[in-house]
Formats: structure tokens, C-alpha cells, sequence
């Protein structure tokens, strides 16, 4: 007799379970062709936003400071033993000061 797992009030087989995360991830790996974004020229369209967001805000003071506040954050949670707590705060502050590099590297899904 197979197995069956409960997943909330929907009850199935272990094989059908199987075959619909195999169709998921089969369906994932065909449909994320990611293409690099790459930073718009002077005059382009939505270079005004990119400016803003990413040039004044992310790589200027703003993201400076929210970068290094959320790192010293997460070395003041490290040292009262919260490192559950801590590794969101410094991983996040890594990525503020970061941000310019994540933005053109990452890729967007179409």
C-alpha cells in the first residue's frame, strides 16, 4: 500500500506529490531565462528612476547609512547571542552597500 501524505486538508500520494514538484521544477528551469539588466543611458527611458533610486539613494548616503546601521545592528544582536536575528541584519546591510553591483548582476525574469 503506497503512502499518503496530508498537506493541509488535501490528502495524496507519495508518487503523485513526486510527480507534480518534478512538473514544478521542470517548469521552473524551461521558463526563467534570465537576462542581465544593464544601466540605462542619459535620456533613455526610466533612466530618471534609475538615477533616483539606485545613483542618489542606493550608492549615496542613504544607502550608506542604512547599510552600516543594519550591520551594526546585526553585530550588537551576534553578541547577545541572537545570531538568528543577526544573519537577516548583516546580510541585508551587505547587500545596501552593495546595491549598485546586485542591481546591473542580478538579471530579471521575462
Amino acid at each position: 500500500m503506497q503512502g499518503n501524505i496530508q498537506i493541509g486538508a488535501y490528502r495524496c500520494s507519495k508518487n503523485r506529490l513526486m510527480l507534480f514538484m518534478l512538473i514544478c521544477l521542470t517548469v521552473q528551469l524551461l521558463y526563467s531565462i534570465a537576462l542581465a539588466i544593464v544601466a540605462p543611458a542619459a535620456g533613455s527611458f526610466a533612466y530618471d528612476v534609475y538615477d533616483v533610486a539606485v545613483v542618489r539613494m542606493l550608492q549615496g548616503p542613504i544607502g550608506f547609512v542604512g547599510g552600516v546601521a543594519a550591520m551594526i545592528i546585526g553585530a550588537v544582536m551576534a553578541i547577545q547571542g541572537k545570531i538568528m536575528g543577526a544573519i537577516p541584519a548583516i546580510c541585508g546591510g551587505a547587500i545596501l552597500l552593495r546595491a549598485d553591483a546586485l542591481v546591473t548582476s542580478l538579471g530579471a525574469i521575462i
